[in-house]
């Protein structure tokens, strides 16, 4: 018995150094992970939390990159949230002045947001019965090749010129 390998086609969008904590990031892409596109639209569009905006924006960036892929031809409503992750990104440290002459440490914290997209089982079945009930075209023949040329030389047309007395 073979075991054939499917190589899974995904489309992704990040975005880096967003200017949040990849902790705050993570309790959001937790909520989208696995779900359809609209309902991962509609639980960004109706989450109180800031970073939902820049999650909605990558999602809508991967929508856009499989729309727009010619080889794939997928649509955005039939794609499935496959993985969203918030990775750590560089921390920007600050200061500040404290009592006595100290200084006090602020550390603003980046995240890169990343969110992949994969068609639904149901648009992967619906994409091949509709391609088991194309009707198959029969090859095109190949072309001949014309080795006859053309000896026809074009001559410029003589245009009448008009001489004028001095």
């Amino acid at each position: 018995m073979a075991v054939v390998e499917t190589e899974k086609r995904i489309v992704r969008a990040q975005a880096k150094y967003v200017h949040s904590s990849a902790r705050k990031a993570r309790l959001v892409t937790d909520l989208i992970r696995g779900r359809s596109v609209p309902e991962a639209r509609t639980i960004l569009a109706f989450s109180d939390r800031a970073i939902a905006r820049d999650i909605e924006r990558v999602l809508h960036s991967a929508v856009s990159n499989a729309e727009s892929r010619p080889d794939l031809l997928w649509n955005g409503d039939d794609l499935l949230v496959e993985t969203a992750y918030a990775d750590e990104g560089p921390t920007l440290k600050r200061h500040r002045a404290r009592a006595r002459g100290r200084v006090g440490r602020i550390m603003k914290r980046t995240c890169h947001i990343t969110v992949e997209l994969a068609p639904s089982p149901a648009a992967i079945a619906a994409a091949a019965a509709a391609a088991a009930a194309a009707p198959k075209r029969a090859p095109r023949a190949a072309k001949k090749s014309t080795t006859e040329t053309t000896d026809q030389t074009t001559e410029p047309a003589e245009t009448p010129t008009e001489e004028t007395e001095s």
